[in-house]
């Protein structure tokens, strides 16, 4: 049936696929850790919904397999049934063939790996193989690798799957309106890299409805390989926390068929929000050799690229590039809607002399005014430079990417790229981080923007030109894992660091020497000059990474009274001991009282 299968992809008229699988069986069955665990909970469900397809006109139907590689299935604690599932994937697809009593393909459905940043080389593909293997002993004529994003991912599966397997492949990329993969790889480009592989058919699948689907293979060319597409029905919603896809009519999908028929399709089905509906309009249309009734659309004009912004260097880059000594003042974000108080702070501290602020981001996971927002609405309304804190914590990738982007259209460019705390040890105790990535990663997201491209490696329309700061503390329990994270930090791109509070220098001297050498990038110091013996206390025995020397403390004790004069003094030292081991200092100040710095940087 294999060699019949690229015979018909030569010569016969264009196969019809089947539609949503995984969709449709997530919508049917209830309570599904995912779609594939069905073949095994809720194997009628899987046969029904084949039939219905292969009743509807398909041809070539895909095994309930897409995401059953081993790493998928383990992060639903299903990895112990990873045999079956698979195994299963391809006889309920064989059982509903013989139901219907028709000759039609079955495509061994492979997907992309998922998160699997920490998987490569041989190990990712082993991944692919292991799957491969299973569904081309139980019975698949060809395989559909399929879903991919990125260009690199897909031929690794591809090779993977040639290890293990001499059956047919069609290979399928997802791509967006302007036929560009995830990754930045042009539809054209794709087919010319994948026709070396020597599979059966290259096309698209998923994306963002049928005419993303149709410039991909407009682009793509019909001199090529046999051309393959199964799109998405349109983009998809939620509503009451179900996935909506919407009311395509199957007119829509026969004209679809029709104008990839006449693009060079042999293969032709949908994906996800498709349903036997639409893969009926589609088997009528390439019966009746159906050709388009409206002209297809030209593809969507490029955007138009703006001038590169030039890259500004800030205020602070150049002090620390001349080796200016920098003080900056850390500022809280108001806890409420009113931000007058804030900017009449910042002035204040303009008026004094005072060159930078950095401005915590929902410090101690407490929900604060937006650190970006905040600043850019300081640089506007006082002039003066600011160094915005950003977490990870509270938002997703393609949420940091937006607001860094709209704040660099604002005027902000030097960001700290900070972790955050876990919101549980603030206000919402029964919330979950986001953390998508950590501050390693956020410092890579800016140098990539930076670049001109986004988290994925696509063009953006402008670069943007920041200065990335990260977060260092020299008193962590781990030593070893805080010089490991910092090199990191260092090289996906950060420009300078900002120590943790310190109370003992030593520290910083004791992880630069684990350094061995100077720090490659200049750091600045964290100071918090002590006002109670109190604050000591609470900071020593309740503050991540702050650790308030004992003799510090038993000073403060004696004090009394006269505690802050004892803070003060020692804050002094530190200062004066940073100017020849930093390039310079940052100053926290107590609760509502920012304007204590200036005390200790008059010095």
């Amino acid at each position: 049936m294999s060699n019949r299968f690229t015979q018909r992809l030569a010569h016969g008229p264009p196969i019809v696929a089947d539609g949503g699988m995984g969709s449709l069986i997530a919508s049917a069955v209830p309570r599904l850790r995912c779609p594939e665990e069905a073949n095994l909970r809720a194997p009628e469900a899987v046969v029904s919904l084949h039939v219905s397809f292969i009743r509807a006109g398909a041809e070539l139907i895909e095994t309930n397999s897409f995401g059953a590689n081993r790493r998928k299935l383990a992060g639903y604690y299903l990895e112990e049934e990873f045999e079956r599932i698979n195994s299963s994937a391809v006889r309920l697809a064989r059982e509903a063939r013989e139901i219907c009593g028709k000759q039609v393909f079955i495509g061994a459905s492979i997907g992309p790996l998922g998160d699997a940043h920490d998987v490569w080389g041989e190990d990712r593909r082993r991944l692919f193989a292991d799957q491969a293997a299973i569904l081309e002993g139980r019975g698949a004529d060809l395989f559909v690798v399929e879903t991919f994003f990125d260009l690199e991912e897909l031929t690794t599966a591809i090779e993977a799957v040639r290890s293990v397997s001499s059956l047919p492949i069609v290979a399928l990329l997802t791509f967006d309106e302007e036929a560009v993969t995830l990754g930045g790889v042009e539809a054209r480009d794709a087919a010319e890299r994948l026709t070396a592989l020597e599979v059966a058919a290259v096309g698209a699948n998923h994306g963002a409805g049928v005419l993303a689907a149709l410039t991909a293979l407009e682009a793509m060319g019909s001199d090529g390989l046999p051309l393959a597409a199964l799109p998405n029905i349109g983009l998809a919603s939620l509503a009451g926390g179900r996935v909506v896809y919407p009311h395509a009519t199957p007119e829509y999908f026969a004209e679809f068929a029709a104008h990839a028929q006449q693009l060079g399709a042999r293969v032709i089905g949908g994906c996800c929000g498709t349903t036997p509906a639409e893969i009926e309009a589609i088997r009528a249309a390439v019966e009746a050799d159906r050709k388009p009734v409206e002209p297809l659309a030209s593809s969507p004009r490029r955007f138009t690229r703006a001038a590169p912004v030039p890259h500004e260097e800030t205020r602070l880059a150049r002090a620390l590039r001349d080796g200016e000594w920098v003080s900056s003042v850390q500022l809280d974000p108001p806890l409420g809607g009113d931000n007058r108080g804030l900017l009449e702070t910042a002035a204040a501290l303009r008026d004094a002399g005072v060159s930078f602020v950095d401005i915590n981001d929902n410090a101690t996971a407490r929900a604060a005014m937006s650190a970006l927002i905040v600043s850019a609405a300081i640089e506007r309304e006082c002039g003066l430079e600011t160094i915005p804190h950003l977490t990870t914590r509270d938002t997703s990738v393609m949420g940091l990417e937006s607001v860094l982007l709209g704040a660099h259209a604002e005027g902000i460019r030097n960001v700290l790229a900070v972790t955050g705390d876990p919101p549980e040890v603030g206000d919402y105790p029964g919330s979950r981080g986001v953390y998508e990535i950590d501050a390693i990663g956020l410092a890579d997201l800016m140098s990539r923007l930076n670049r001109g491209e986004d988290y994925n490696g696509k063009a953006i329309d402008a670069p943007t030109s920041f200065h990335i700061g990260v977060a260092l503390n020299p008193t962590a329990d781990d030593l070893g894992l805080e010089l490991e994270r910092f090199r990191q930090k260092v090289a996906a791109g950060a420009h300078f660091a900002m120590t943790q509070i310190l109370y003992d220098l030593a520290y910083l001297d004791a992880f630069l020497e684990r350094l061995e050498g100077p720090s490659p990038i200049p750091i600045l110091v964290g100071l918090f000059p002590l006002s109670t013996y109190r604050l000591a206390l609470r900071l020593h025995n309740e503050v991540p990474g702050i650790l308030v020397p004992e003799s510090l403390q038993q000073a403060m004790h004696d004090a009394g009274a006269g505690a802050g004069q004892v803070g003060m003094a020692h804050a002094r030292g530190l200062y004066a001991q940073a100017r020849s081991r930093a390039a310079g200092v940052y100053v926290a100040t107590p609760f509502r009282r920012p304007l204590s710095a200036l005390e200790l940087l008059a010095e």
